[in-house]
């Protein structure tokens, strides 16, 4: 279950103010829990019917605070999540915003994964990757998990043993 947090509100804050006013949306001071060093995601998914509407973010940070780095990704799932084109004013009322803030990732085995606790990453000789967040609906299991990240990658036609995986925690957080 997500927790409410003002940095999902602020995500979305980001959003409405990119989207209308081409402008970047910041907070002043910034908040404690957005002054820290962390990756993130920031997903938008519509209201109607759950569906994703954008989706980016960073396996390691970037930026010297999670104010920035949300701040990034949030501008980036509007407008540059290729799956999509890009968010219009008409939409903004109809959209959820989360953010999942990333434990730093650790190399791993398919035994220790769980698709409910942990996120995945895939990797084929450390330039070919792809992401899945932990906790999604519809993806119970591990296999499940490495199927939709081995498509993600296009690397589907190699086996498991080629491929190098790490895992990570995230919390997810939706707007107070």
């Amino acid at each position: 279950m997500p927790e409410k947090s003002i940095i999902a509100t602020f995500a979305y804050q980001v959003i409405r103010e990119w989207v209308t006013q081409r402008t970047r949306f910041r907070l002043e001071p910034v908040p404690p829990e957005l002054a820290v060093k962390a990756a993130c995601f920031v997903s938008i998914h519509l209201t109607s019917d759950g569906s994703l509407r954008g989706c980016i973010g960073t396996i390691y940070s970037r930026f010297p605070t999670l104010h920035d780095e949300v701040q990034h990704n949030a501008i980036s799932a509007a407008e540059n999540d290729t799956r999509f084109s890009p968010l219009r004013c008409d939409e903004l009322d109809n959209i959820h915003v989360t953010v999942d803030v990333l434990s730093i990732p650790e190399k791993t085995s398919i035994e220790n994964l769980d698709p409910q606790k942990f996120g995945i990453i895939v990797e084929l000789d450390g330039y070919k990757r792809a992401v899945l967040l932990p906790n999604l609906p519809g993806v119970d299991t591990v296999e499940q998990q490495i199927k939709i990240v081995k498509r993600k990658a296009n690397l589907s036609m190699f086996n498991n043993d080629d491929l190098t995986f790490y895992r990570f925690t995230s919390t997810r957080y939706e707007p107070l």
